[in-house]
Formats: C-alpha cells, structure tokens, sequence
C-alpha cells in the first residue's frame, strides 16, 4: 500500500475534495460572535438600569427581573468566552483545539437557567403566601423598556440558535427574560388596573413552567455531545452497512461517529479490503458517503489488508 494518498493505511481526512489532515474547520457559534456581543452588551446595560430603577422605586419584581437579566449577561458572556477561546488553534495536548468549550459553556448555561426557574417558583410560592405592594406603574415603565431591549436580543441571535449549541443557550435565556418582561408587564397592569396583588406570582410560576422543558432540551443535547454519543438522526448500523457495501469492502468495524461541538461532526472506523482491492477508490467513497449521507466533516479512516492482523502488526 502507497503512501502518497494519505499517512499510511489509516487516512484522516476533512470530508472535503482535499486531503488535509486535523483542519482548522471554525464552529457554528463562531459565525454568530457579533451579535452575540451585540445582544450581552444591551442586556448588560438594561440589567443595570433594572436595578437602579428597582432600588429607587422599592419593586422587588424590577430588582428580581434585573437579577434573572443579570443571568443573561453571565450566560452570554460564557457564549462569547466559549467562541473566542475555540479560534485556538489545536496545538500541545489538544488535538482538537478548544471546541468542547461551547458545550461546555452551553451546559453551565443550562444549570444557571435551571437555578432561575427554580428560583421564580420558590419566589412564586413566597408570594402567594404572601403578596407584596407593587408599585404597578413604575413596574410597567421600566419592564416595558425592557421587553423592547430583549427583542432585540432575541432577534439578533435567532439564526445562531439554529446552529451552534452555544449559541442556542444564550438564545433560551433571552427567551427566558423576554417572558419574564412580559410577564412583569403584564403584572404591573393588571396590579395597577384592578390592585390584585396575585397577579405577579401566578405571572412568575407560568414563567417557570415554561423554562424548565426547554433547558431539559437544552442540557440533553450537551450531555449527548460530551458522553459522544452519535447525533440525534444519525443511523450508525446504516452507515457501516453502506460502508461495508462499498466494492472491494470485505468488513467495517470499530465505526464511530460523534459530535465535536454544533455543526462539527466526526467519524472514525476500521475498514477490511479485499485483496487487489483499489484501497484509493474504497478510501474515497468511503468519506463522500460519510460526508453526504451523515454530515460527517472530519473523518478518520483506516484501511487494512484483509491478512492483516494485529499479531503481524506487533500488538
């Protein structure tokens, strides 16, 4: 067997028309890093102001929605940390680079969100005990202001939402404190129109409600990723049975295939030619049936002879 196609009999390959080994491939959040920094600088901002305004009026519900945006901030500000220390090139000890450091990002971002729905019911039940004074136009100002600052974060990071898992985290807490804008806005005329005080905590449950499914999402999909377990959607049986149909394919085994981090994903696998088999011919097919068919950009694929044994290789 040549070498002149590939390092040895084992080939690692982008899944492109070139024959690069460990490519600099660039993450799915990484596309979306300005409106990302966009979206933590207003939210910074406005969570300041929430506060100021909490403080000067003596509404708990402003100080407790600034503190659900002062989550926000922290939770985009991982998403940014997380993209900008995935443009490290692979170096060293990490042969990856740093791309688990979205999920990463995007799996403390599910504990924070979780923390938050647990803290808005338990603030919830406080309140149906016992009900505060809401000052109702003050409230309706300023969460008003807020709910304009959050469609905007929301809209800026949409599109990123559906790519990168990262991306997507930042995207559920704005979505989160979008809510709970609404849901002080709509407290605070409620409060100010008929003087019913329950309106807010019934508001606050329903937003804690409403968080809890999605961050379960959210945290599923991460863990999947760091436990490598092969993307939702993705038949591996299929993909050895295509594989091993390949002409001149005798047998596929030890076939992984895993998810790097959003938009990234990986394959590795042992294929068994037989003898005179065109090993260029099988190589190639095999990362176009990959790439194709599974999404598979950086596969790493071995080739051996079929009298090929471990024991001749010296193991």
């Amino acid at each position: 067997m040549g070498h002149d196609h590939s390092h040895g009999s084992g080939a690692g390959a982008d899944g492109g028309g070139g024959h690069s080994h460990g490519p600099r491939i660039g993450s799915a959040g990484e596309r979306h890093q300005k409106p990302l920094a966009i979206a933590f600088a207003l939210t910074a901002v406005y969570a300041l102001v929430e506060v100021a305004a909490g403080i000067t009026t003596g509404s708990l519900a402003l100080i407790s929605d600034a503190a659900h945006m002062g989550t926000d901030v922290l939770g985009l500000g991982l998403a940014l940390a997380a993209i900008h220390l995935t443009k490290r090139p692979a170096a060293g000890q990490r042969t990856y680079g740093t791309y688990r450091l979205e999920v990463l990002a995007a799996i403390i971002n599910g504990l924070l969100l979780f923390g938050v729905a647990f803290y808005v019911l338990y603030e919830a039940v406080e309140r149906f005990q016992n009900p505060p004074q809401v000052m109702g136009v003050p409230m309706l100002v300023v969460s008003s202001i807020g709910l304009v600052v959050n469609i905007i974060s929301f809209r800026l990071l949409t599109a990123g939402s559906k790519e990168s898992l990262n991306v997507k985290g930042a995207y559920l807490e704005v979505v989160a404190d979008m809510l709970g804008s609404v849901g002080v806005i709509i407290g605070a005329i409620v409060i100010a129109t008929t003087g019913f005080q329950y309106a807010d905590p019934i508001v606050g449950a329903a937003i804690g409600l409403f968080i809890l499914p999605r961050t379960w999402k959210l945290m599923r999909q991460a863990l999947r990723i760091i436990m490598e377990v092969a993307p939702p959607g993705i038949d591996v049986e299929a993909a050895q049975r295509e594989l091993s149909g390949i002409t001149g394919v005798e047998e596929v085994h030890d076939l992984h295939i895993w998810t790097l981090t959003s938009g990234m994903e990986a394959a590795s696998a042992h294929i068994v030619i037989k003898d005179g088999a065109d090993w260029h011919a099988v190589l190639d097919e095999s990362r176009r049936i990959l790439a194709k068919g599974y999404g598979v950009t950086h596969p790493t694929i071995q080739v051996e002879p079929i009298d090929h044994t471990e024991e001749a290789a010296g193991f």
